[in-house]
């Protein structure tokens, strides 16, 4: 299969870009580096199956370019980060609706088989209702929990209207190797991580009883592979066209206390002196929900999504990753 990864120097993309890259398709990388790397998909310059293309989504011009003689597009590329969207929603938008449209646009005209893309937890807004169930969400709390709601509601039209296969993997706090500790929008765990190897205090947002259900990349990278496989059949689900999203997660949850608590368990066996650590607090970040904890039954029953690794695996996984790496 020839299959385009938007987004592919960053975190997730670029383990997607290695994982297909080892399966024998060929990969087209698409990616602005604006929050990506090349350093994350350097080792593939070489191969004959790869190929990059630095270029932004929000140009249609380089999203046609990028999706000619694809299979599958897996789309990726966005700006994350709930405070980044508060501090900057202009941009934010540009890049997650203007340039998510690019993609559908693209991709419908180049008649793909299915637009697979990266949704988010934040579509579940100020919904209380725990476990998350996909169809049952509330109001966005920020700007960029809107363009992924967008997304959605983009992705279903395009299914509806043109025929396009178009699945969407609500992702759940996602964690694990090449994730980016540094920056001013860095996310929770590469960040503690960071400040515990430089013995630094961690600083928790609010009292530490908010808490997250941690998805380490490689159920990610499973996820994807099994939203592109799925049968059609089972993707219609009593519906004339094809159009799901499904909750992308291991389904449990952490706070961040005991986020912190593993962190420290972790990097204490390569640094002794991490042992003594204790995290500062500070406010409550705006825009953030108190609790994410997803349902996976969907994703079980039609992708056959089975997550390997749970965030206590995932974490120790991870903090050896960045103690060999950072």
């Amino acid at each position: 299969m020839k299959i385009l990864i938007t987004g592919g120097a960053g975190f997730i993309g670029s383990n997607l870009v290695e994982y297909f890259l080892e399966k024998g398709h060929q990969v087209v990388c698409l990616d602005n580096l604006a929050t990506g790397f090349k350093h994350n998909i350097e080792a593939y310059f070489e191969n004959i199956n790869f190929t990059f293309i630095e270029g932004d989504i929000r140009d249609l011009d380089t999203c046609k370019k990028a999706v000619l003689g694809c299979d599958y597009v897996l789309h990726q590329a966005a700006l994350g980060s709930v405070p980044r969207s508060i501090a900057d929603p202009i941009n934010t938008n540009s890049v997650n609706i203007d340039g998510f449209l690019n993609m559908l646009v693209a991709a419908r005209d180049e008649g793909i088989k299915r637009f697979v893309y990266a949704a988010s937890s934040s579509t579940y807004g100020d919904s209380k209702e725990l476990p998350k169930v996909e169809d049952k969400i509330g109001k966005p709390l920020s700007p960029y929990a809107i363009t992924k709601y967008v997304n959605e509601l983009y992705a279903d039209v395009f299914a509806k209207t043109y025929g396009m296969e178009c699945i969407g993997l609500r992702y759940f706090n996602v964690f694990g190797r090449r994730q980016d500790p540094n920056g001013a929008y860095a996310a929770v765990i590469p960040l503690w991580v960071k400040n515990l190897l430089n013995h630094e205090a961690p600083i928790i947002n609010g009292d530490g009883s908010f808490s997250r259900d941690f998805t380490y990349i490689e159920n990610v990278v499973q996820a994807n592979e099994k939203a592109m496989k799925a049968s059609s059949e089972d993707l219609l689900e009593n519906k004339e066209y094809v159009a799901q999203v499904f909750n992308v997660a291991f389904g449990g949850n952490t706070t961040l206390n005991e986020l912190f608590t593993a962190l420290k368990e972790n990097l204490k066996k390569f640094d002794k002196e991490i042992a003594s650590i204790e995290p500062e607090y500070g406010p409550t970040r705006e825009g953030d929900i108190p609790h994410s904890h997803a349902s996976i039954e969907k994703a079980k029953r039609i992708l056959k999504y089975n997550p390997k690794y749970s965030a206590p695996e995932g974490f120790e996984r991870a903090c050896k990753w960045y103690f060999e790496n950072l």
